[in-house]
């Protein structure tokens, strides 16, 4: 059967109901290749009782025959084409998530940069959709058609599920929206909870200290006057400088009230820093550290549109992914240069502190690191040796291999350990 022609137009875009024009034929037989657009096909298959029916439910979404996909919260409709002139109306129901579940999903995502990056790339880790569920699993998937098949599913829901696999894939914001919350809303509840735990850190920053004075009076006496006092001391945190909004006619004058903002904060951090200690922290950084220096000082992790598009446009001049960027952006805060330096140039260090770290790990009943040059590893946790003596934590997924900065470096290994566990 020749397919229908259909609207290739972008999809309309409401934060709680999304609509997706019909998807191409499809030339190959898999659906999906993200490992969450695979899961929703398992969960399908495995929940199937006729084998028969999701052969021809995969033909018939190879060959188009599933018009424009609509998704809300808890349901999945389309229009399918079957045999009949009159096409079929297909739904796919699935449980939503209630508000402990979406704050526990929230909390973990907020907690760790990686999620937070992998999120606004598309990506789905393993750990954060096991926080809440979001995956279905056999029985989740309550398909409902206008056919008289009583099939479960009938081919015409089996071809839905199967067009449904490939929205996943393209974006993992769709299941969220399935399960009750829309990309808007989780990426602004994201950038709410680190603007609070970002205000919650400056509410605790020690106040400067009094600053010195002399009486009035004691100053025009006629006399000898006293010894000048002391200079100003250094103040803890460097000037808070005006913020610059967009005014009328900004862009056509070429100015980025965003660009002004980070200058500003640049030079007066850079000011602040060349007073306190007497040199400059520019002084020898590539194009590369520089960048993440300068993301490093931006709360918020990409968060928000302007520190993704800060984050987007440094990644960019480098040559890197925002990913890239990202994680460099967590070892530069675990540790400045040297911390980065661990993260990206892996040594073999002589022997004497890496020997005696595994026996001294052992000893306090974590037996199971394996060596490899300057690194000690589990499956999901890692110290790494620095030429600056010390150890720093990193932690991944299970068996993922995708290493994160995490902890507070220690010269025990023990202790940087006990920092990564948050012990």
């Amino acid at each position: 059967m020749t397919p229908r022609n259909r609207s290739t137009g972008p999809a309309r875009h409401d934060d709680r109901r999304r609509t997706f024009p019909a998807l191409q034929p499809l030339a190959g037989e898999d659906f999906a290749a993200s490992w969450w657009g695979n899961a929703w096909v398992d969960a399908l298959e495995d929940t199937a009782l006729d084998r028969a029916r999701l052969v021809r439910g995969r033909a018939y979404a190879s060959r188009g025959h599933v018009d424009a996909i609509t998704v809300t919260p808890g349901r999945v409709m389309a229009y399918v084409h079957g045999s009949r002139p009159r096409p079929y109306r297909t739904e796919i129901r699935l449980r939503t998530l209630t508000d402990d579940d979406w704050d526990d999903f929230l909390a973990a995502a907020a907690s760790r940069p990686d999620h937070i990056a992998a999120l606004l790339d598309k990506d789905v880790p393993h750990a954060l959709a096991e926080v809440a569920d979001l995956l279905p699993t056999p029985g989740d998937l309550i398909p409902d058609c206008s056919c008289p098949d009583d099939g479960y599913p009938c081919k015409h829901a089996a071809a839905l599920c199967y067009q449904t696999a490939r929205l996943l894939d393209e974006d993992p914001f769709v299941l969220f929206l399935m399960r009750g919350l829309g990309e808007r809303e989780i990426l602004a509840a994201l950038a709410h909870r680190n603007a609070t735990r970002s205000a919650a850190e400056r509410s605790t920053a020690a106040t400067a200290a009094p600053v010195p004075t002399v009486p009035a009076r004691e100053a025009v006496a006629a006399r000898t006057l006293p010894v000048l006092p002391p200079p100003f001391p250094v103040p803890l945190h460097p000037g808070r400088p005006p913020a610059y909004p967009e005014g009328p006619g900004a862009a056509g004058r070429g100015l980025d009230s965003l660009a002004l903002d980070l200058l500003a904060t640049e030079a007066a951090a850079r000011a602040h820093t060349i007073l306190a200690t007497g040199t400059d922290p520019i002084a020898g950084l590539t194009i590369w550290q520089d960048a993440i220096r300068l993301a490093a000082a931006h709360p918020g992790s990409g968060l928000t549109a302007s520190t993704r598009a800060l984050y987007r446009d440094l990644a960019a001049a480098t040559g890197r992914t925002p990913t890239d960027l990202a994680r460099a952006v967590a070892a530069w805060r675990q540790g400045g240069r040297a911390a980065l330096d661990v993260l990206e140039k892996p040594w073999d260090p002589p022997a004497g502190p890496f020997d005696r770290a595994r026996p001294a790990l052992a000893a306090a009943d974590f037996p199971h690191f394996r060596p490899w040059r300057n690194h000690l590893s589990t499956s999901s946790l890692q110290l790494r040796f620095g030429r600056d003596g010390l150890w720093y934590g990193y932690e991944s997924d299970t068996d993922r291999e995708d290493w994160w900065p995490r902890g507070t470096p220690d010269a025990d290994p023990v202790g940087a350990l006990t920092a990564l566990l948050g012990r």
